[in-house]
């Protein structure tokens, strides 16, 4: 059996999809499985579980719908494969399975995907996304999943350290610059251990204002931009503990073994919250109305107040509490 799995393209998701994976193995033991990752993200699949293949997509080089069957034709000749399973619900991705000449192609039913995949299914709701991922495996097979297991693979060695995240893709769920500062400021005056933030290249800017802000800045590193997605495992992998708002690098934390305490906005924690519980505190302002909207833009306060509300004298203890226990 030669199995083809087209993983998710954001951060958080692929992080979500080792459950899936993990899930596919006992289902399928012994067969050959490999996957189609995206051109940028793709240096994590190192920390799943082996592969046969691995095929990166990079739609710079393979653009439009003759990119896409380019793509799926060039799979289709390094190898024959009896299933194709799509967990993005892009007809893009659908495209690729149909080029890559599977003989079972299975999906979540979206965007007229039926016309080219062979077996359709609809996405069941309030479900977590990393059991979205294994429903869609539980409803072709028949057979009902085990504890799903979302983990990434490494030897690394805990360190004395604390990395903080106050970004993220969405500004209804990034922390404004003010609050930025007095969770730093009280973090810097609580905890003595060096503290990193991180952040993608686009980010440092932001980073900088924040640290432009703050008086004491001793022991405090900013290394946004300054690692690559490996050495960003390797920081969170041997932190004690991250401070995080909703975003990727809170799901990569989370499955690499580190403490995690993740602040809520924007974002639907039933959904889309790191999965291992027992690594996670979950922190919510829960007051308003409207939360959570899931939307990427607060449009009903313009500066999302989920966020801005937030008790970081409350916060920052529990980071004091779980530094020592």
């Amino acid at each position: 059996m030669k199995i083809l799995v087209r993983l998710p393209n954001w951060l958080g998701d692929l992080v979500m999809s080792t459950g899936f994976i993990h899930q596919l193995q006992q289902f399928y033991p012994g067969a050959s499985i490999s996957v189609i990752a995206k051109k940028g993200i793709h240096d994590l699949l190192q920390y799943f579980p082996s592969f046969e293949h691995q095929f990166i997509f990079n739609k710079n080089e393979y653009k439009g719908i003759k990119g896409l069957w380019k793509f799926g034709k060039e799979i289709q000749k390094t190898d024959q494969f009896d299933l194709f399973f799509s967990l993005p619900d892009s007809f893009s991705s659908a495209i690729i399975g149909w080029a890559s000449g599977a003989k079972k192609r299975i999906g979540f039913k979206k965007e007229m995907r039926g016309l080219v995949m062979t077996h359709t299914y609809t996405k069941p709701g309030h479900l977590h996304r990393v059991e979205e991922y294994i429903a869609l495996l539980e409803m072709f097979t028949g057979k009902k999943a085990i504890t799903p297991n979302v983990s990434l693979h490494h030897n690394f060695q805990k360190k004395q350290y604390v990395v903080v995240n106050i970004n993220s893709e969405a500004s209804s769920r990034r922390l404004t610059v003010p609050k930025a500062v007095e969770e730093l400021k009280l973090l810097r005056k609580n905890i003595k251990h060096p503290i990193y933030l991180i952040g993608a290249p686009k980010e440092k800017p932001f980073i900088d204002e924040v640290l432009n802000k703050l008086e004491n800045k001793s022991n405090i590193e900013n290394v946004a931009g300054k690692t690559n997605l490996p050495q960003l495992v390797e920081l969170l992998a041997s932190a004690q503990l991250m401070l995080t708002t909703d975003s990727g690098p809170a799901h990569l934390a989370n499955a690499l073994g580190t403490n995690t305490i993740v602040l809520f906005g924007a974002g639907n924690e039933a959904n889309t919250a790191p999965y291992n519980a027992k690594l996670l505190t979950g922190i919510r302002l829960g007051k308003l109305s409207c939360e959570p909207c899931v939307k990427n833009v607060c449009k009903l306060y313009k500066v999302p107040q989920c966020m801005q509300q937030l008790d970081m004298e409350m916060i920052i203890s529990k980071v004091v509490k779980q530094l020592n226990p």
